[in-house]
């Protein structure tokens, strides 16, 4: 029984505005704090949460769903860490015990299993209901698409059937994703599989690098944990540059190529006053100009914001000389505050096995300087922010590049005026 609740399933007439039992059987207790978030216009994660758990009967979603009324009563949180693994695996587990299971026994483990996605998130229908099948008869059912890493997160999992499931999920493809000090699963857009502005087979790249630090991801032994994000052209889809310490930009490196004709056809379309107010006047640098009744971009003004190709789709594409930018350093607030990436290799060649290669020998090598010159608990780029980007290049062996930013704007949020 929940404290000032009542008994599960019984007929005591629960009177609050979510579950619309009226007075008729519910598996549910009564939570009228959790119904005040139904109330409003937006869908609410807790009609979800009542909908599963009146499906599948399940008594843990009962209980957590008790113990967060608990928590938005006496406004305090109540559930802690600890350790659970599968075999040869030290990392892909979230732990939650409960610290009131005297109180609520029903949520006294609500473990989370993180899986990795396919480069590019592509799924067939098949994997999916059989994902979603096997998570049902382990698991509470409850699936979110995706975390903030990049994992398909498996919400709530009692400790003696996490080996199980892995188990069966393992047999069907699935891995467990990362978690704790080491390699975080990687994130890729869509890239050449559907986006015309890709730059870099990103998803080629992505399982190069998932498969060279499948080791790194399982068994964490680093100082803290390091996230890759593969964005195929600077519009970065995966939003690399805020949210990875690594994160992988498609770019070029010569001028934006320019069909004249189809300029034309956009001006017959919308006008010169749109091709002026819509792109030209919308260029950070102003690289665009007009020139004879078509457009005219100044490559060595351009700053790849992507803006005139997103506006001008078919008139636009990015130049011939394609390859990466790698930035590091972007993250959430810890110990220096929110950090975004720091540019460190302006332009590198993506076209080959060969430079795969050699793009995994550079990782690896920024890997073995944090290892040695990082804190315990301590993002790369906190220790670069702390040691200084100079010290960063003569450890890694690279040469300072005139593209370098070595101070990025730390705060991804603005204050918009109206």
């Amino acid at each position: 029984m929940q404290e000032g609740g009542r008994e599960a399933g019984s007929k005591a007439g629960c009177q609050c505005s979510g579950c619309g039992t009226n007075g008729e059987d519910t598996f549910l207790n009564p939570t009228p704090m959790l119904d005040e978030l139904e109330s409003g216009p937006w869908p609410s994660f807790v009609s979800g949460f009542k909908e599963l758990a009146e499906r599948t009967k399940k008594p843990m979603l009962r209980g957590v769903l008790d113990q967060l009324e608990y928590s938005y009563n006496t406004k305090m949180g109540y559930w802690k860490g600890g350790l659970v693994t599968v075999d040869g695996y030290g990392a892909g587990i979230i732990t939650r015990y409960s610290m009131i299971k005297d109180k609520i026994p029903e949520a006294a483990e609500f473990h989370t299993m993180r899986i990795q996605p396919a480069p590019g998130l592509h799924y067939t229908t098949e994997m999916l209901r059989e994902l979603c099948d096997i998570w049902e008869k382990y698991g509470s059912g409850i699936i979110t698409l995706h975390g903030q890493t990049g994992d398909i997160m498996l919400q709530g999992i009692e400790q003696d059937k996490v080996q199980e499931c892995f188990d069966e999920l393992n047999q069907r493809g699935w891995d467990l994703g990362g978690a704790g000090a080491g390699m975080r699963t990687g994130v890729s857009c869509i890239g050449p599989g559907r986006c015309e502005n890709a730059c870099y087979d990103n998803l080629k790249l992505h399982l190069n690098a998932l498969k060279h630090f499948s080791g790194q991801v399982h068994r964490p032994e680093w100082n803290y944990k390091l996230k890759f994000k593969f964005s195929g052209c600077p519009n970065d889809c995966t939003n690399a540059i805020m949210r990875s310490d690594l994160a992988v930009i498609g770019t070029w490196k010569d001028a934006i190529q320019v069909d004249q004709a189809e300029v034309k056809a956009w001006i017959d379309e919308k006008g010169v006053d749109a091709l002026v107010n819509e792109v030209i006047n919308n260029c950070p640098t102003k690289a665009i100009s007009l020139k004879d009744g078509g457009m005219e971009i100044e490559t060595r003004d351009c700053v790849r914001c992507m803006h005139c190709l997103n506006a001008m789709p078919k008139a636009l594409a990015p130049g011939k000389e394609r390859g990466i930018s790698l930035l590091m350093g972007g993250k959430n607030t810890l110990k220096v505050g929110v950090n975004m990436g720091s540019l460190i290799i302006p332009f590198m060649k993506m076209e080959s096995d060969e430079d795969i290669e050699e793009f995994l020998e550079l990782i690896e090598e920024i890997i073995d300087w944090w290892d040695d010159a990082g804190l315990d608990h301590e993002r790369i780029g906190e220790t670069i922010e702390r040691v200084g980007l100079k010290q960063f290049l003569e450890g890694i062996g690279r040469e300072p590049d005139i593209n370098m930013v070595s101070r990025p704007r730390d705060n991804p949020y603005f204050k918009a005026k109206y």
